[in-house]
């Protein structure tokens, strides 16, 4: 795929969003930039390993919060065995 984008005024460029959604990049990502004897290597730099970022989206967050705060006020059941547990969802 070749597509061509505009430098603006201070330097600024958009990637177009066929390339960021193949990229996988959202808004606020990094990008490594590399000069190579070819031209200019734009490479996603992504802070979270992409297999684990649904553990950082904001639900999935406001659910573990949710989580902590009921193991912390004591909102939980312990079991002993595993036949313990799955008889009390059959209650």
């Amino acid at each position: 795929m070749l597509i061509s984008i505009r430098i603006r005024s201070r330097g600024q460029l958009t990637l177009p969003r066929k390339v960021r959604e193949l990229a996988h990049l959202e808004e606020g990502d990094s990008v490594e930039v590399e000069v190579v004897r070819d031209g200019i290597l734009l490479r996603p730099k992504k802070e979270i390993d992409s297999t684990q970022a649904w553990f950082w989206t904001p639900r999935w967050q406001a659910l573990e919060a949710q989580a902590t705060a009921d193991i912390t006020a004591g909102r939980v059941e312990k079991f002993e065995t595993d036949e313990d547990f799955l008889a009390s969802l059959a209650d």
